[in-house]
């Protein structure tokens, strides 16, 4: 029940308000006794920090220390502060007057950091005892009354009012107790003579010295005495000073003479020949720091003296004469270690946020940081500091407390890991320096959508492809991680000329493969745009888009179609040419139209039988039949001619057409399959009306040309004028002519056909390499510069009727 009572004891709250930078931290203290039951209730942190208590699991009310063991910790549900392992005075602060635990309450949202200071109260929980159960004492009965014995002093590990108070001696009629020292120096005793010894009634005497402590209940502790009573050795030995005082550093080299004990004995002989020694006393551990001399008195280093251990030494020594009957005196020295520099600042982290989102806000705590230095005063002064340039900051909690905060931006794809190195130096001289590295991960947030290399992807695919065949893949890079950089594709866009999109290509969401689901033919779709959507697996998802334009590969796959008058082969197609035609007279013009483009639509004519003919002759591009001689009588009077016509793909197709070509004697015979066609007696007909026009046109154009020619010379050098070129109008052996320069191009285009004639115009300055083959300047050679781009055509047809 005692114990239960003492850990009971009232507790006392002291609130210091420390604003330091933009945060403030508290300090609160509290009172406790060793030893209390673990859970006993040491204070309310909710009240203290005036907080509710349905906040507190909300704000993680958490109890941080730099202890090996967890001494303390929070209910988070009634905010009460208690004992969670057991308290030890004597174990926790051994040797010190005030025992006092630093701990630190931590809050989160927001983060507030509260200092805490337990003050450990010593219950009477140790006897006093002494460092030996006996000790003898030679006493010559010539010894005057009042002669002083000094006596052990007893050692209680115990403190402050429950240490060591006094001394009893039990009762004789030779001797009492002196008791020295009270309140808070140590308390010793001496035995002092009162009345004179005689050996020869009483040699040996024995007493019993009890040490008391103050605590209540008090406890005790005993040593027995033997006083041996010797004949007489009259003088006693005696030091020169009753107390020496030295001062020593404590780096002191060992074996280093500190001082030189000096008694003497008025006696002579072995009664005057002294012997030097410590006495023991208490818990004295002077034995392991020093030595003496036992001849000279000389009193040397032992070992090393560390100040922060002990900062001085109370030594007990004695001067033995050699006589049949010993006599000793005695005095005290005073060893005062004086503090050096000679430890460094100890560093101890605490990491509080591992890993770190690269999204955290500034000011959030990152480590607790605890610099001690074991020096004393000035020595034991540090600033501490974060080297190196890091986004983090070192903010001063109370005294050497300290917290690592984020001072900046952070972004785990510029750097994923933090070294930073904290650095702690003294005010010594010289002053000494540590440092600690505490390592910060940087986790991922979503904040990087995927990308793509290219903002576009074009893309050529043959037609006739199988279905099921890859178009492309498409891949986008995301900077994040983990779920963060799993990316999904979906296609984005809803009708390709009215047919869904779905239903023409389709994406592997994982892998982002294009395949089509259907064949492309290229006369019916040429190009095929849409969008893929690249999107991650973040909350929330982040997404890209990019535009893939695919382009479809024309392929030969379509054989020339041959345009009226004449058909394909089965059927015999007749034309008449006179007896006195000249070389190069106009038979009949083949005209053929693929429905490929570029190289697989250039087509090409020849006659294929009769092979060899020297009487006809083809333009292989512009499928003009024309005579090579006269006729002669040995001609026949009917030529069948094969006329073959070529495309230029891989592997070329073909079409033929059967011409029958019949020499006639008188030209009034030649019967065309125009003549039956009636001519309108108009005098002006409406291709004369359209010619007209065209040619007023192309008039006008061409003097605007000219004359916005003859503007730009007035204004620009002519460096810039040479951009520029002037129109030109070509006429064909065809009867077809063309008007052209720079920016566009006319052709009007006639054909043995007198019915129909086209006018074509060329809005571009250079059609596409794509464009459709539409006419074939005089000759039999093909010139590039004649096809349309791919886009709608522009021709005018004029009939007569």
């Amino acid at each position: 029940m005692g114990r239960r009572q003492n850990a009971e004891l009232d507790w006392i709250v002291c609130a210091v308000l420390l604003c330091l930078s933009e945060r403030c931290t508290s300090q609160i203290a509290y009172s406790v006794s060793e030893e209390v039951d673990k859970g006993a209730v040491v204070g309310n942190l909710a009240k203290d920090l005036n907080i509710k208590t349905q906040e507190l699991r909300d704000r993680d009310l958490r109890i941080v220390s730099a202890y090996s063991k967890t001494y303390f910790d929070v209910n988070l549900r009634t905010g009460a502060l208690f004992v969670n392992d057991r308290l030890d005075r004597e174990e926790l602060c051994p040797n010190l007057l005030k025992c006092s635990l630093n701990v630190e309450a931590l809050l989160s949202h927001p983060v507030s950091l509260h200092r805490v200071e337990i003050n450990v109260g010593d219950i009477n929980d140790n006897s006093p005892s002494f460092p030996e159960p006996t000790t003898v004492f030679n006493i010559s009965e010539s010894s005057s009354a009042g002669e002083r014995y000094p006596l052990p002093t007893a050692y209680d590990a115990d403190t402050g009012g429950n240490s060591v108070k006094s001394y009893k001696i039990s009762p004789n009629e030779h001797f009492s107790l002196d008791v020295q020292g009270s309140g808070e120096q140590s308390v010793s005793s001496e035995l002092m003579l009162k009345k004179a010894l005689d050996r020869e009634k009483e040699p040996v005497i024995t007493l019993t010295l009890t040490a008391v402590d103050g605590g209540k209940p008090v406890k005790t502790g005993t040593l027995q005495i033997t006083v041996n009573v010797i004949d007489a050795n009259d003088n006693v030995p005696a030091f020169s000073k009753t107390l020496y005082k030295v001062r020593v550093n404590e780096n002191v080299p060992l074996g280093a003479t500190i001082l030189k004990l000096d008694a003497t004995d008025l006696d002579e002989g072995l009664n005057g020949e002294l012997v030097y020694a410590f006495m023991k006393r208490g818990n004295a551990d002077y034995f392991d720091k020093f030595d003496i001399n036992a001849q000279s008195g000389e009193v040397t280093v032992k070992n090393g003296l560390d100040h922060e251990k002990s900062a001085a030494y109370e030594i007990r020594v004695q001067a033995t004469d050699q006589g049949t009957s010993p006599r000793s005196g005695y005095s005290k020295v005073l060893v005062e270690v004086v503090d050096v520099n000679d430890n460094a600042p100890e560093i101890s982290i605490t990491p509080m946020n591992s890993p770190l989102k690269e999204d955290a806000d500034v000011g959030t705590v990152v480590a607790l940081v605890n610099v001690l230095d074991r020096d004393g005063g000035k020595n034991g002064r540090t600033d501490c500091k974060i080297l190196g340039s890091v986004p983090f900051k070192l903010q001063l909690n109370y005294k050497n407390d300290y917290s690592i905060l984020v001072g900046g931006s952070l972004d785990r794809e510029v750097t994923s890991q933090y070294n930073i190195t904290v650095a702690a130096v003294d005010d010594g001289t010289p002053p000494l320096s540590s440092t600690s590295i505490v390592v910060v991960r940087v986790s991922d947030v979503n904040d990087n959508p995927p990308r793509f290399r290219e903002p576009r992807f074009d893309v050529y695919v043959k037609e006739n492809s199988p279905i099921g065949s890859l178009v492309y893949t498409v891949t986008a890079f995301d900077a994040d991680t983990n779920e963060n950089a799993k990316t999904t594709y979906t296609l984005l866009g809803g009708y390709q000329r009215d047919t869904p999109l779905t239903s023409i290509v389709s994406i592997n969401s994982e892998t982002g493969d294009i395949v089509s689901l259907q064949s492309f033919d290229f006369e019916a779709l040429k190009t095929l745009q849409f969008k893929v959507q690249a999107t991650d697996s973040g909350v929330p998802p982040l997404s890209s888009n990019v535009t893939v334009n695919v382009f479809i590969l024309d392929e030969n796959d379509n054989s020339p179609a041959i345009l009226a008058p004449y058909s394909e082969h089965g059927s015999v197609n007749s034309e008449n040419i006179p007896y006195s035609a000249e070389a190069g007279y106009f038979v009949a013009k083949i005209r053929a139209v693929d429905a490929d483009s570029g190289y697989n639509a250039l087509l090409s004519y020849h006659i294929s039988e009769p092979k060899g003919t020297n009487l006809f002759r083809i333009g292989t591009s512009t499928g003009e039949v024309r005579t090579k001689r006269r006729m002669s009588d040995n001609d026949l009077k009917s030529h069948p001619l094969l006329v073959l016509i070529s495309d230029n793909g891989e592997p070329s197709l073909t079409a033929t057409v059967s011409i029958d070509v019949v020499v006639v004697e008188n030209t009034a015979d030649i019967q065309t399959q125009f003549r039956h066609v009636p001519v309108k007696e108009e005098s002006f007909s409406d291709l004369n009306l359209y010619l007209l026009i065209a040619i007023a046109s192309v008039s006008v154009i061409f003097l605007l040309s000219l004359i916005s020619l003859i503007a730009v010379r007035c204004h620009r050098t002519d460096s810039s004028f040479s951009r520029y070129s002037a129109p030109m109008i070509t006429t064909h052996p065809d009867g077809s002519w063309s008007y052209s320069k720079s920016t566009q191009q006319y052709d009007v285009c006639f054909s043995s056909d007198t019915l129909k004639s086209d006018v074509v115009v060329f809005p571009a300055p250079y059609p596409p390499v794509d464009g459709e083959l539409i006419s074939i300047n005089g000759g039999d050679t093909f010139s590039r510069t004649q096809t349309l781009p791919n886009t709608e055509k522009v021709c005018v047809s004029v009939h007569e009727i």
